[in-house]
Order: structure tokens, then sequence, then C-alpha cells
């Protein structure tokens, strides 16, 4: 979790963060996950209920409740974890860098992907933060979370193609050898058209990318309208993810079930691809998120 989770420390942390906490990270010599999602919160960011209320002495928070899925979560030093701290909504959120404690507890969450991904169920019990853990302004940590969505979401769409990319190779390296009927797979006509269909979706989405990819380099990675565009293309390649999953296996037939042999690598596939569709934001909130921003930029007065 090296990725979202440093660049919030080393942008919007404090400098003693930044010189104490960030040089262990970066060598490895620690480990630092983001605590965010709740069982109650999860793409409602906004709605989170762990609380950081300060202590009669005003110098420390004392923070109490839980977080889910937290990735890392079982072997982190450190938890950069959004509290409330204010109101409900989002002008109540802050940010906090809390490290690990015998009030800090976690515990295993086993999940389809990843036993060594260490994703914990995180809770914090009279957990005591002095203020100077407090990563940026105290209720401003709604703002940290959002810009740093963008760099997420288009990692995990990096990741997606890459391995869907995977996936159709084999898939189309299979049909070339296979024999049905006395002939290869790939001179079926249903084949072909799966394996266009397959086809047409990585390159569609692969050129997304790097169309997306050069304009965050170019004008930079946040404002609306570039996250709308990430937004989309993560649910494009999630949606796309599926269709490339199903022809695969159906193309494998039962290797494209098996864990081993030929087949093996459209069986992790198969069974991993659906994931990415839900974390970093679900494919629901994506597709709406792009279609609202296009709602706003729209002019009241235009009509066909």
């Amino acid at each position: 979790m090296l990725r979202p989770v440093c660049f919030d420390v080393r942008k919007y942390g404090s400098d003693w963060m930044k010189n104490e906490v960030v040089p262990p990270i970066i060598k490895g010599e620690q480990t630092v996950v983001l605590s965010i999602t709740e069982a109650f919160a999860g793409s409602d960011v906004a709605g989170l209920r762990t609380t950081a209320v300060l202590d009669a002495s005003g110098e420390n928070y004392i923070v109490n409740g839980t977080k889910k899925w937290i990735t890392g979560g079982m072997y982190a030093d450190w938890f950069v974890t959004a509290v409330r701290t204010g109101k409900p909504g989002a002008g109540g959120i802050s940010m906090m860098l809390i490290p690990r404690s015998d009030a800090v507890q976690t515990k295993i969450m086993k999940s389809k992907y990843s036993s060594s991904a260490g994703t914990a169920y995180v809770t914090y019990e009279n957990c005591v933060v002095p203020k100077k853990y407090l990563i940026g302004t105290e209720n401003k940590g709604f703002q940290i979370i959002m810009s740093n969505f963008n760099h997420e979401r288009w990692m995990i769409t990096v990741v997606c193609i890459a391995r869907v990319r995977m996936c159709t190779e084999e898939t189309f390296k299979w049909s070339m050898q296979r024999k049905v009927f006395g002939k290869p797979l790939i001179e079926q006509p249903v084949i072909r058209e799966k394996l266009a269909q397959m086809f047409a979706g990585v390159e569609t989405c692969t050129q997304m990318l790097y169309d997306i990819t050069y304009n965050m380099v170019s004008m930079g990675s946040q404002g609306a309208e570039v996250g709308a565009r990430i937004a989309l293309l993560k649910y494009q390649a999630t949606r796309m993810n599926h269709l490339v999953a199903d022809n695969a296996v159906q193309v494998f037939g039962g290797r494209g079930v098996t864990q081993t042999g030929m087949g093996r690598v459209v069986e992790v596939f198969s069974r991993m691809y659906k994931i990415p569709a839900v974390y970093g934001g679900s494919e629901e909130i994506m597709a709406d998120l792009a279609v609202r921003t296009a709602i706003k930029g729209y002019p009241k007065q235009a009509r066909l």
C-alpha cells in the first residue's frame, strides 16, 4: 500500500512525518496502510463512524471505531486513518497517522484474492493519538482522501489491463494450437468472434489509458474532468474484464476452470477479475461519477 499512502504523508504531512516516518517506509523497513473503509462506509466515505475526540488536556485525540478490508493491515506499522473529528458528512473528517499499539488491534480477513495481502479488520479502542499526528488540517481530511483517488484508480486500471492482456494472449495461443473436429479451434467462426471481442476490449481500454496518462502528465492529475475520465476508464476496464474472463473460460473449456495445466492463467484470472470492480470505487460509483460530472458541465440553456 505504499503507492497512495506514502503520497498522503509526503504531500500533506508535517515536516517531522516527512523526516522521521517516510524514510523507513521508502527503505522497506516499515509498512504503512490506508485505513478508510468501514463496515458502515465503503463507497460512502463521508458516512464513516470512527471517531477522534480531544481529551481534557486538548493535546491528544482518543480514537474509537473499526475499519474493514484494510489491505496490509496485519503487518502494518502505521495506519493512515480517516476519522470523524467534527460534524456529520464530509466536512467533519480528518486524517491521522496512527502507529500500531496495544490499542490498535488487527484480525485477519480471508479473501479470494490473496492470503499474503494481510487484509485486516482493524479495531481502535481508546487509542491515544497526539495532535501532532494529524495529517493536514482538522476536518479537511475528505479533500486529502479524494485527491488520492485519481492515482489509485489509475493504478488499478493499469493492473487490470495488464492482467486481461495476458489472459487474452493465452486464449489466442490456445485457439491456435487446440484441435477440435479435426481442425484448429481458431478456424471456428464462433471462436474468432469471441477473440475479436476480447481484442477490441483490451485495445480500446489501452488507448483510453494512454490518452488519460498523457493528460495527467501534461495537465495534472487533479480536477473534475480528469477524475471523471479515470472513473469512466476504471468502469470500462472492469466491465471489459468480465467479458474477457467469460470468453476465455468458454474457449478453454474444462482447462479454463482447472488450477493447473495449460489453462491455469485463465482459471486464476476468472477467479480474481471481479475484485477491482469493487475496491477503489465500485463500478456503479465510477459510472455515476462520470455522468454527474458531465451533467454539471452541461449548459442549462442547451436544447436539441
